[in-house]
């Protein structure tokens, strides 16, 4: 475990190889689940390469000296931080190259350009890099290109799909992969989460490695909307309209905002992927004690024999699309009404066996 941070010891590894051999990059795409420490990691990153104290082939911040308290504060001079502004979808152009009566002169891209105030190095994160659109990627491509000296550009998304191949074919991907049972476990009792270890560990089986699941599990509502997506995402008991209806209202309850209603509609896709990719393994005979959907559920799926994997592969896909669609800023009840009509398209093959059986 690097300085508190759980699981990532291979990117430690690579960047401590990297910096003792003089060939650390500068601009670097981290690609992995949401919530398994990439933002973390990558601003302890930040702190090693800034610290005054800290030896030039060394990942080891001191923690005491100025740079570091300031990046304690996350206001260090030399730290650029870029995320999703409240309420969007996106990260417009204006966060990286400035706004129309100031373009050039202020955002990301200019930061990095000018010269370290405390050390050697300035270094700018962007999180939420899936929500780039094609003006603000395009801003960026000068800078990864031609990286001002002692930069380091650290973009942060989710998977290769998601971003753009002018970002791709220009910057180096470090892939995190998601965070063993254990290491979730400990970060829900280190963060106060939960205090009883066992919850701990039920909710991290849960979780895919990802911290951010396990609270969604910790949730008792969203608890509860997981079982009602596994008790009737079943392929011969599958009534779209009346589904549709219940989870519009479960989105509506969230709250009146809509980047709040995009959350869980947001969780809606993703318990249900889940619940497929479960599906995918248990009919491989591989087990999956991450997820585990409920017997009732399990049952009715692996009962359609070694054809199901074709129908649950079109079924995950339809909701990684619809993922993709909620990014895309789509009408949320019209999306989640057609989502439901293609999955019930998908299972209809297996309803008509079922009827006569």
């Amino acid at each position: 475990m690097w300085h508190g941070i759980h699981g990532h010891d291979s990117v430690v590894q690579r960047f401590s190889q990297g910096l003792a051999s003089g060939r650390l990059g500068s601009c670097y795409l981290f690609l992995g689940p949401a919530g398994i420490g990439k933002h973390t990691f990558a601003l302890k990153l930040a702190q090693a390469l800034l610290c005054q104290n800290a030896s030039g082939s060394s990942l080891d911040p001191c923690g005491s000296c100025e740079a570091c308290q300031l990046m304690a504060s996350t206001n260090h001079p030399d730290l650029d931080l870029i995320g999703l502004p409240a309420g969007k979808n996106r990260l417009p152009v204006e966060l990286f190259i400035g706004d129309r009566d100031h373009r050039h002169q202020e955002g990301l891209c200019h930061n990095i350009s000018l010269r370290p105030r405390l050390g050697s190095h300035r270094v700018a994160i962007v999180d939420d890099a899936d929500c780039l659109t094609v003006e603000s990627s395009n801003s960026l491509l000068k800078t990864l290109e031609e990286p001002p000296r002692g930069a380091i550009l650290i973009l942060i998304g989710t998977s290769r799909s998601r971003q753009l191949p002018t970002i791709l074919s220009r910057i180096q991907i470090v892939p995190f992969n998601p965070l063993p049972v254990e290491a979730v476990a400990s970060l829900l009792i280190e963060q106060q989460i939960v205090s009883d270890p066992t919850r701990a560990h039920e909710l991290a089986q849960h979780s895919h490695g990802s911290l951010s699941r396990a609270l969604e599990f910790a949730d008792p509502e969203l608890g509860a909307l997981r079982d009602q997506l596994h008790s009737q995402l079943q392929p011969t008991a599958f009534d779209s309209v009346r589904l549709a209806s219940e989870l519009i209202a479960q989105v509506n309850q969230a709250g009146k905002e809509a980047n709040v209603r995009r959350q869980r509609l947001r969780a809606i896709f993703h318990m249900s992927g889940d619940l497929f990719r479960s599906v995918l393994r248990a009919s491989s005979g591989v087990s999956d004690d991450h997820n585990k959907p409920q017997g009732k559920t399990l049952q009715a799926w692996i009962r359609q024999g070694e054809s199901v994997q074709g129908h649950v592969l079109a079924a995950l896909d339809r909701c990684l699309e619809a993922e993709q669609q909620l990014d895309r800023n789509a009408n949320q009840a019209t999306l989640l009404e057609c989502w439901l009509d293609d999955l019930a398209e998908i299972f209809s093959p297996m309803q008509d066996a079922e009827s006569r059986v």
